[in-house]
């Protein structure tokens, strides 16, 4: 609520995504007037059906990208901007690089642009991937990655790194009251069955009775953040000053190997499926794991949902929703 007692106005980019709409159902429950922006590129539009039975939710499918952007006219009174477009999945990354590229730079400056203009808050969704595959355990926000400019997986990393830089300058230049959270692993059933990543794979793969599929030979390792950890960490951002200017890990510090994994979810589902093992995929990291000292001094935040209990609550989903 704003000093005037008018609802605070709200931008989602990315809206119709697995982010972006848990984050606009979390902010709609607290009384918020959600613009959420989305091209529909690899967004669902039954998130937005979903959402707009709310009367504190609006719709704009715009890429914003484009110049026109400024003159939309239902981009007035912003008060906080959380900037989540991009593909998240190498999937989707990989199907559209160029596009992956634009949305994390054109985009992310179009974004700071209206938070100037605005004197909006603004949270950008980083991600772990600026960690590339990392020569230090576990990753702290002044390591400097060791990312491959010249592989499948440049155009979102590189991107995003890109990104920040953006958020830099708007922040030092012009003040914009900009934070950056570096997201790792998020999962919850929100995620698309053919998202791609690894937890949404395993557990439709078991729940299916179909071979799991492990890249290389499952060693590599990996922390996992249940959705509503991420959403907390992000929201607080957002309301912390002391955030203004940061870069700040979300995720969970737990970590474990990606056949661990497999076997954790084939245990949970009951599954009869059997573990297979494929090539690696390249530049795909060896160990993935975030420091959160920085999480919990500034947000006072860490996760609270635990592996097992966040696969449970998955799990129960997809089963209750499937078609068998």
């Amino acid at each position: 609520m704003r000093g005037d007692g008018a609802l605070e106005k709200i931008i989602i980019t990315g809206v119709a995504g697995f982010l972006g709409y848990q984050l606009a159902e979390t902010l709609l429950s607290e009384g918020c007037c959600i613009l959420g922006i989305d091209n529909l590129s690899t967004g669902r539009m039954q998130n937005i059906d979903k959402l707009s039975v709310h009367p504190n939710f609006s719709f704009i499918k715009h890429d914003i990208c484009s110049e026109n952007l400024f003159q939309l006219k239902e981009i007035t009174d912003i008060d906080q901007i959380y900037h989540l477009a991009s593909p998240a999945s190498p999937k989707y990354y990989q199907k559209f690089p160029f596009e992956t590229i634009e949305i994390n730079t054109l985009g992310t400056k179009n974004m700071l642009e209206l938070s100037k203009i605005h004197n909006a808050k603004m949270v950008y969704l980083s991600t772990s991937e600026v960690y590339g595959d990392p020569e230090i355990h576990p990753q702290t926000e002044d390591y400097r990655g060791n990312v491959n400019t010249w592989g499948p997986r440049a155009c979102y990393d590189e991107g995003k790194r890109l990104g920040e830089v953006f958020c830099y300058l708007y922040h030092s230049l012009f003040g914009v009251q900009i934070k950056v959270a570096r997201i790792f692993n998020t999962y919850s059933a929100g995620l698309r069955n053919d998202d791609g990543r690894v937890i949404s794979n395993f557990v439709n793969q078991a729940l299916k009775g179909e071979e799991i599929t492990v890249y290389g030979d499952g060693s590599q390792s990996r922390s996992f953040c249940y959705v509503d950890d991420t959403i907390r960490a992000i929201r607080l951002m957002m309301k912390n000053d002391a955030a203004n200017g940061e870069i700040i890990n979300i995720g969970n510090p737990n970590e474990i190997t990606v056949l661990n994994l497999a076997k954790l979810i084939k245990e949970l589902t009951n599954s009869p499926s059997d573990i297979v093992f494929l090539p690696l995929p390249k530049d795909d990291p060896k160990q993935r794991r975030p420091n959160i000292d920085k999480a919990k001094k500034i947000l006072d935040w860490e996760p609270k949902v635990s592996l097992d209990e966040g696969l449970r609550k998955t799990i129960n989903v997809y089963q209750s929703s499937s078609p068998n």
